[in-house]
């Protein structure tokens, strides 16, 4: 009897349960180059959706993050000046001395030293608070300057008070003392010191604002930084020019 096993798979019929495959010159399976790009496109996918943009990326278009930067304009537009008279004067901050709604300045001539000082602080921390919210989501760079300055517009014309508020310096020097913590720290002194001997905010400002861009350069600040601290304190001083004409048009 011929006991011979017939049952034999034939050599050229490919089986069904195992997929092919293709070896690539480096001896590479395709199963393995496909398992390759999955992880590439998984990459590439977490990259799209899931990954916050790094610092110093220049965000356009949608994509710059306005819920945030109106989040700035209106932890600005907290009108510490005319919050402070009201509640230890119960003055109107707007009507007394030179009108100026926002100015911890005229808060320590009206009010008291003591209230003028805290509402410089406040404000300060005003500009300060807003830069920390965006550098703890890890907003891109550019969107934390537009914050920053979001919150000195919102200082200079407060939503709460009819759009009539101070001229930023506070706000601003939170803002620069943030971000460019050194160059601010150097020019204190003078700063401070002209304060105190002149008793002029004006005069102070220029002195810590005009050489601002050139200790930041001296430092090492990134370029975006010092055009900042160019364009901010360029802004102080544009709501001062009005705010001094409109105070020339009320008295003519």
């Amino acid at each position: 009897m011929d006991m011979t096993n017939h049952s034999t798979t034939p050599p050229n019929h490919a089986r069904l349960d195992t997929p092919p495959t293709r070896t690539y010159n480096n001896g590479t399976s395709a199963g393995m180059a496909e398992l390759a790009d999955a992880a590439d496109l998984k990459s590439a996918g977490e990259i799209l959706v899931g990954s916050s943009p790094s610092p110093g990326t220049i965000l356009t278009g949608s994509a710059m993050p306005w819920p945030i930067i109106i989040l700035g304009y209106f932890l600005g537009s907290i009108p510490t000046a005319y919050l402070a008279g009201h509640l230890t004067r119960g003055v109107d901050i707007r009507q007394v001395g030179d009108r100026n709604a926002g100015a911890a300045a005229n808060a320590f001539r009206q009010l008291s030293p003591g209230i003028g000082v805290a509402v410089g602080l406040i404000d300060a921390g005003k500009g300060a608070l807003a830069i920390f919210i965006t550098q703890a989501i890890n907003l891109p760079q550019i969107a934390v300057l537009a914050v920053g300055a979001a919150a000195v517009i919102g200082h200079n014309w407060p939503v709460f008070t009819g759009f009539r508020g101070g001229r930023g310096e506070s706000t601003a020097i939170g803002v620069l003392a943030s971000l460019l913590t050194l160059p601010m720290l150097i020019l204190a002194v003078p700063t401070i010191l002209t304060l105190i001997i002149r008793k002029n905010v004006i005069l102070a400002s220029a002195v810590l604002f005009i050489p601002l861009p050139l200790v930041c350069w001296l430092t090492g600040s990134p370029g975006i930084l010092i055009a900042y601290s160019v364009a901010l304190p360029c802004l102080v001083g544009f709501t001062h020019f009005l705010r001094t004409r409109q105070g020339v048009v009320r008295q003519a």
